[in-house]
């Protein structure tokens, strides 16, 4: 079964975060509410809502939520992990590179809107956003999930089997150069096996690293030879294996790189690989709302966010798609 032969519309899984910050970064901080506040951030965001739900049309809809940027468990196994960045409450390490002070404000104005048009969102005590997503896509054995974020690391989601399907919506360059992933284009793309795209996709990321999230990867070791490995070898464990094997075949020159990263090899997977079965906890129901869960509410703050027609955007996206199904 794919998305589009689904008799329903697909469950939509939104990485808040991700898309909230390219809001940010798409529109000019100049946008002001009447009492003065920054709002690009949350106009941006809710037209990005209306947007996904125009195109895609899902039955449920969740916005997943970081309620631990740094989960302790991944900082104890890589302490670089994400140790140059900040979280929303502005603490940041020296050097890092500040999150705007006229967007944190707005991430609680952002979750006032999806309360009030009665948009679910979930987290998970001690987890990332990422961690929410891979459950929930994980888990879902109904509809169709569609993933969206900017964060190419779920990419290890995709699957065609078991059914349901799970795709993401890679949104790195924005929504409107967004790509829709399944194993075949992160095969394609990435040269990874298409029957196992997803976790070969979480192994080569290991390999290579990610200096956005403080992961150093292998010394010498990119996208391509990532990808070789472990197409040749099947899995990032089975490549350590054949490490240890003087009869494997492995290459004089990538066994040393690879032994010279044996203490980060031995527990990196779990830094990557996203949690699956974590506790989530739902706003609310998932289900799309045909109207406003509080229209009163959500007029108000279209008022005072002076984000009347993104609202009304977003109004007119859930009548409609329900009015479709």
């Amino acid at each position: 079964m794919t998305v589009a032969e689904s008799t329903r519309g697909p469950l939509l899984i939104l990485d808040g975060a991700s898309l909230w910050f390219r809001a940010y970064y798409a529109i000019p901080d100049k946008l002001r509410g009447p009492d003065g506040r920054s709002v690009n951030a949350v106009r941006g965001f809710t037209d990005m809502v209306a947007a996904l739900i125009t195109k895609h049309r899902p039955s449920r809809l969740v916005v997943g939520l970081d309620l631990d940027w740094r989960p302790p468990f991944r900082v104890a196994l890589v302490p670089s992990y994400k140790a140059h960045r900040l979280d929303v409450s502005g603490v940041a390490a020296p050097g890092a590179e500040q999150v705007p002070d006229t967007l944190t404000p707005q991430v609680e104005m952002i979750l006032d809107v999806l309360a009030a048009a009665g948009i679910a969102t979930g987290g998970a005590d001690g987890l990332e956003a990422d961690d929410v997503l891979g459950t929930l896509a994980s888990r879902e054995d109904t509809d169709p999930v569609i993933v969206v974020s900017g964060d190419r690391d779920l990419l290890q989601l995709v699957r065609d089997d078991p059914a349901p399907p799970v795709r993401v919506l890679y949104a790195g360059r924005g929504l409107a150069k967004a790509e829709l992933f399944g194993p075949a284009e992160v095969s394609a793309k990435y040269g990874v096996p298409e029957q196992n795209a997803g976790p070969a996709y979480a192994d080569m990321a290991t390999l290579r690293g990610d200096a956005s999230d403080g992961l150093p990867g292998v010394t010498g070791i990119g996208d391509k030879s990532a990808a070789q490995l472990i197409t040749r070898y099947g899995s990032l464990d089975a490549l350590l294996a054949a490490v240890e094997d003087p009869g494997s075949g492995l290459a004089k020159g990538v066994r040393a790189k690879l032994v010279a990263a044996q203490d980060y090899l031995k527990v990196a997977a779990p830094v990557v690989r996203v949690v699956r079965d974590a506790d989530v906890v739902l706003s609310g129901p998932d289900t799309l709302p045909a109207t406003p869960a509080d229209p009163q509410r959500l007029l108000d703050l279209a008022a005072a966010y002076n984000a009347e027609s993104p609202i009304t955007r977003l109004v007119t996206a859930l009548t409609t798609t329900h009015a479709r199904h």
